[in-house]
């Protein structure tokens, strides 16, 4: 009996270490699956992030404190330093800012001058500073500052008809990031051979006009036509991509000056679902378009009148100077006429996503604000065709204008203008590119649809697709194909294109009745693929359904022309 009894104690023993050991190991396993997540959170946490959990108090002084210092010494010194820089800069401002105002002098203004400048008792303050992973042979440092300053700044504005207004720039409010790249370096003391520096981000610029011993008002549109012209010339002479170059050691660093790269081609085609903004009938959309937000490098497209769904069918050409960090920004506006209008929605997408010499097609959703996304309302989408060419490309990764215009002639134009504007560039392209007609053939089979909506009682649908030329005007159909979802037709068509750059390629399918027809969606293309791959064979989703994809293929016979000038 004992003997028994000790087997049932040691084998119940021996289960229950086992177990026990099991527990244990199972939390030892969730405390490393904590401890993981744990450090993968902090591993995303940014300065910012750290800024927001935590008070100064907490951080870790080996991780926090010395930073701090270092910004504390660097503020100290910078106090000390300030009286001297006010009396420097002041003049170096006035005669390096009074061109750039006069380049942005707003039309209803003779002439305008600084009466008065300097930059008050308050030094700005630095709130973080970093160094950044760069290239060899430079060092990258990013500096965030603020300031609250108390300038003293008066524009000597007069108009056309003689009213002479001194205008002060008061309640200066200020936070922005500096970029400074110490570049090159040298192995000759103090080791760098030039300085850049640049506004690598406007996070806040906030100030206030006022007439001394008037009113703004006396002059209409005069307060926001100077509130534009501050901010074209901040953005234009020392944002980013703009650097400013200062010599350390005499040498030439024309390398380090801002230059282009290459030409993005953007083709507006159209939008959809857009929120409409008019009490009665539906918006007017038009798009505005910039990679830098200057009023002479902004593309505003036509208006299309009571349309939630407007087709546009514009190209445009931007010059790209630091395809790195650049983006192209699509505003979409409701005209309001004499009103100004209101936005509708922005989208955004950064060159460096783009393939060089092949086009990218996006459907782009748009927002309220790029910054912060906080609403999810539906604004609508932006459909856009995308085209990177860098300059010194070969010729084998051409734009679609290639066998005419290749991209060496481009940068040709831009060797014979480089004094001109960037906006001169572009215009130049877009006219370079205006003498081009692409003729030819463009064969178009309809191969197959699936996943169609049911439009009839039966469950099934009688589909059949209309193919058109939006700017020719031509139509074409194909056979209709009864009780079925998943047609497959195999009908080619072939079209006579005058000219392929700005044409239009409508798909639009329809469910046919004994007695009319019920529209089951569409797909609207440009030639830009087709044009670049000579061949495409693609499945296309349509628009204006819950479902539904149409399988394509194109083919392109090229029978290029010269436009008479």
């Amino acid at each position: 009996m004992g003997f028994v009894l000790g087997i049932v104690l040691g084998v119940a023993s021996g289960i229950g270490l086992i177990m026990a050991m099991v527990y244990y190991e199972n939390i030892r396993a969730k405390r490393r699956t904590d401890l993981a997540a744990t450090v993968a959170a902090f591993s995303r946490m940014t300065v910012e992030d750290a800024r927001k959990i935590f008070t100064p108090e907490q951080y870790p002084p080996w991780v926090i404190f010395p930073q701090m210092e270092k910004l504390k010494w660097l503020n100290t010194q910078l106090e000390k330093l300030w009286p001297y820089i006010n009396e420097a800069a002041s003049e170096l401002i006035r005669s390096t800012v009074e061109p750039i105002l006069e380049q942005y002098r707003p039309v209803i203004l003779a002439s305008m001058t600084f009466k008065k400048l300097t930059l008050g008792t308050v030094a700005p303050q630095f709130t973080g500073i970093c160094i950044l992973d760069s290239e060899p042979g430079e060092i990258v440092m990013e500096i965030e500052m603020q300031w609250d300053g108390n300038p003293n700044i008066v524009l000597d504005v007069k108009t056309h008809v003689g009213i002479a207004l001194p205008i002060q720039i008061k309640n200066i409010g200020f936070t922005g990031l500096f970029r400074i790249i110490f570049k090159p370096l040298v192995n000759e003391f103090p080791c760098f051979g030039a300085v850049s520096y640049s506004l690598r981000e406007k996070k806040d610029l906030d100030f206030k006009l006022k007439v001394i011993g008037g009113d703004m008002s006396m002059v209409p549109g005069l307060s926001d036509s100077i509130d534009e012209m501050i901010r074209d010339a901040i953005e234009d002479s020392i944002t980013w991509p703009v650097r400013k170059i200062i010599p350390i050691i005499p040498g030439d660093y024309s390398d380090l000056e801002l230059k282009p790269h290459g030409i993005l081609e953007v083709k507006l085609v159209q939008a959809k679902d857009l929120s409409n903004k008019d009490l009665i009938g539906k918006s007017d959309p038009f798009a505005s378009l910039f990679i830098r937000p200057l009023r002479n490098r902004t593309k505003k497209s036509k208006t299309i009148s009571n349309q939630l769904n407007p087709i546009w069918n514009e190209s445009f050409d931007f010059v790209v100077e630091d395809p790195a960090t650049q983006h192209l920004t699509v505003r979409v506006y409701d005209d309001e006429g004499l009103q100004p209008p209101q936005l509708i929605g922005c989208a955004q997408i950064p060159i460096n996503v783009l393939e060089p010499g092949k086009v990218k097609i996006e459907w782009l959703n748009l927002v309220k604000d790029l910054k912060v996304q906080r609403d999810k309302k539906n604004r609508g989408q932006v459909h856009l065709e995308l085209l990177y060419c860098p300059f010194g490309t070969e010729n084998q990764i051409l734009n679609p204008f290639s066998s005419i215009v290749p991209l060496t002639d481009v940068e040709r134009v831009l060797k014979d203008t480089t004094e001109d504007d960037v906006s001169d560039i572009e215009r130049k392209t877009s006219e370079k590119k205006h003498e081009v007609i692409l003729r030819g053939v463009l064969s178009v089979t309809v191969v197959s649809a699936e996943n169609l909506p049911v439009m009839d009682l039966t469950g099934k649908s009688d589909p059949y697709v209309t193919v058109s030329l939006k700017k020719a005007g031509t139509k074409m159909k194909t056979r209709v194909l009864n009780e079925t979802l998943n047609p497959v037709w195999n009908q080619t068509f072939d079209f006579v294109v005058e000219d392929a750059l700005h044409e239009l390629l409508i798909f639009e399918v329809y469910d046919h009745d004994t007695i009319g027809k019920n529209y089951m969606g569409r797909c609207i293309m440009t030639l830009t693929r087709v044009l670049l791959e000579g061949d495409l064979y693609d499945i296309f989703d349509l628009d204006g359904t819950t479902s539904g994809r149409l399988a394509l293929h194109l083919k392109w016979t090229p029978q290029p022309i010269m436009r008479d000038v």
